[in-house]
């Protein structure tokens, strides 16, 4: 009985010099002397409330135990893939944060049902399993090292898709010549020399159509990078208890800005696009652009009322009335361009609204979808077809005949470098020429631009968006939202315009919840800044826009991966 005794007295010994151990190494002790002295020089009503806050500042850092993809809805009602990342703290493992980002299949593009299935399976499966062992353990405040997995896994899996492709098209051998068509019509013969030589001029006159550049592969499964890239910089920002914004605007700043702007939101008016019911298809958007210095609500309470007095307007002028469409905006049915620039112009006049002076307009004309390579033109109404040249000309008559338009977003396609400078050379003083450079980035410089159009989608990670912005520092940078597979909920976009210091946000019409909660995230920013006395106020835009004396002429009363 002795022996037993003293075995466990033994053990018992062994045990607290362990514990002992242990507490030492771990600075228990000490840690808990501090805790004590500072709950009594405080005395808190909550004892062990304070006790905790105290202690949880001494937990080791979170750390990416597993990521989660969800299949989800977008606001469309289609498919799309949310990133959810779950972290170690306090020992337990939690849910920190998800995300999802704006599906594309490309420029414009629409994808089959079957095929969007296939991509957020692919996606799901990325984020399931490689993405979630590759990040595992991971810091999620390392935003830069994050990102740069992320490009690396994507690279990798490109240049496999690529090798398969390039291996198909081996297998299959070389292709046959297609037929040569002529681009336009000949002349029919004809006696007559007059009428061939006629014929002759024509025919010669038509300037060739140079091709289209080959179209930005898109990776199935692509749209996981881009919503765990956001989703772990969203995790980072709780982390460190700071808005998403903030944390955007340290990483891009590397500290934490003294001051930050809130970037001016530009309103979609209007859409009289390819996919409106008018034969009009040249305005994708049109959109109002307020003056700077007002706040997000001032500017959204305006744009209501001019809103109301055009649908007021149109049900009583046309036929149909107005009508909502899927990206929150007026649809109106349309031959002319002409035709909704004067609608604003009468609403504008009725709601004591100066053009040209408090509000101007920009248009985006995403011209490239707008191409018959058929006929080498492009088909700005059903059945209207204009040259290059003739659609240039046409940008001049209308930025003449309405100053109030100072922005042009995307008016020819990108391979039609000659008349980009032609065109910025004959309105490049009045007005702004823009172009998307989310699908090309790392693309030559078009002639005449001075800003550039940029979305959230794909394979995007935010170190890219940073990298974009920082690059084209000095020109107009708009961040806008994509009308199509737009996540319902996620107002993250707000946060990233302002972290990224943008000039501009487009994030559609008043109209959807997955809008308004990106309009209110934004009025919610600026509260914040202005409450802590950080908001910087932006007087002016840049040069064309609100220039001294550009206002609507009276006689034309019809009128933006390096990870």
């Amino acid at each position: 009985m002795a022996n037993r005794l003293s075995e466990e007295e033994q053990d018992l010994h062994h045990m607290k010099s362990a514990a002992a151990e242990f507490y030492r190494l771990n600075r228990v002790p000490q840690e808990l002397e501090r805790a004590l002295n500072q709950l009594f020089i405080h005395r808190p009503e909550d004892v062990h409330g304070y006790l905790a806050d105290y202690f949880r500042k001494l937990c080791a850092a979170p750390r990416i135990s597993r990521l989660r993809g969800k299949e989800v809805y977008d606001a469309r009602g289609q498919l799309s893939i949310e990133a959810e990342v779950f972290c170690i703290v306090c020992n337990k493992e939690k849910s920190m944060s998800s995300a999802a980002v704006s599906s594309l299949s490309g420029p414009k593009e629409a994808l089959l049902d079957q095929q969007r299935a296939a991509d957020v399976r692919t996606a799901a499966q990325w984020i399931n399993e490689p993405l979630s062992t590759m990040l595992k353990g991971t810091d999620p405040c390392q935003q830069s090292e994050v990102d740069h997995m992320l490009s690396n896994f994507f690279m990798v899996r490109y240049l496999e898709d690529k090798d398969i492709q390039n291996k198909e098209k081996e297998e299959l051998g070389p292709p046959s010549e297609p037929e040569v068509v002529p681009s336009s019509p000949l002349p029919a013969p004809s006696k007559d020399k007059k009428s061939v030589d006629k014929g002759k001029k024509s025919a010669t006159a038509e300037k060739h159509c140079p091709p289209a550049e080959p179209p930005e592969a898109v990776l199935p499964g692509s749209l996981a990078i881009g919503s765990v890239s956001l989703a772990v910089a969203r995790t980072g920002a709780q982390i460190q208890g700071v808005p998403l914004y903030r944390y955007i605007a340290a990483l891009k700043n590397t500290e934490d800005p003294t001051q930050l702007h809130i970037p001016v939101p530009l309103i979609t008016l209007l859409s009289c696009g390819k996919a409106s019911t008018g034969k009009l298809s040249l305005l994708e958007e049109v959109i109002l652009i307020p003056r700077a210095g007002q706040r997000v609500k001032q500017i959204i309470t305006k744009t209501l009322e001019l809103q109301k007095e055009m649908m007021r307007i149109m049900n009583t002028s046309t036929k149909h009335g107005a009508v909502l469409c899927d990206s929150g905006v007026l649809a109106v049915s349309y031959e002319r361009p002409e035709q909704p620039l004067d609608l604003i112009t009468e609403a504008c006049s009725n709601s004591a609204l100066a053009l040209g002076t408090e509000v101007q307009l920009a248009l985006n004309c995403a011209a490239p979808e707008l191409m018959d390579y058929t006929k080498g033109k492009y088909e700005i109404a059903t059945g209207v077809l204009k040259t290059p040249d003739e659609l240039v000309d046409m940008y001049q008559t209308l930025v003449s005949k309405y100053p109030a338009v100072v922005a042009l977003i995307d008016p020819l396609r990108r391979e039609d470098r000659e008349q980009w400078e032609k065109l910025s050379n004959v309105i490049g003083d009045s007005c702004l020429l823009l172009s998307d450079i989310t699908y090309k980035a790392k693309a030559p410089p078009l002639p005449g631009v001075r800003g550039h159009v940029l979305k959230h989608t794909q394979e995007t990670t935010v170190s890219d968006l940073i990298c974009i912005t920082s690059e084209h520092k000095g020109s107009v940078v708009t961040m806008m939202m994509t009308t199509c597979s737009e996540p319902c909920s996620d107002d993250s976009l707000s946060d990233i315009a302002v972290g990224l210091g943008l000039d501009f946000v487009k994030l559609g019409g008043l109209s959807g919840a997955e809008r308004m909660t990106k309009y209110n995230r934004l009025i919610c920013i600026e509260e914040e800044l202005s409450q802590q006395g950080i908001l910087a106020s932006k007087e002016k835009h840049p040069p064309p826009l609100f220039r001294e004396g550009a206002v609507l002429n009276a006689d034309a009363a019809h009128s933006f991966g390096c990870a």
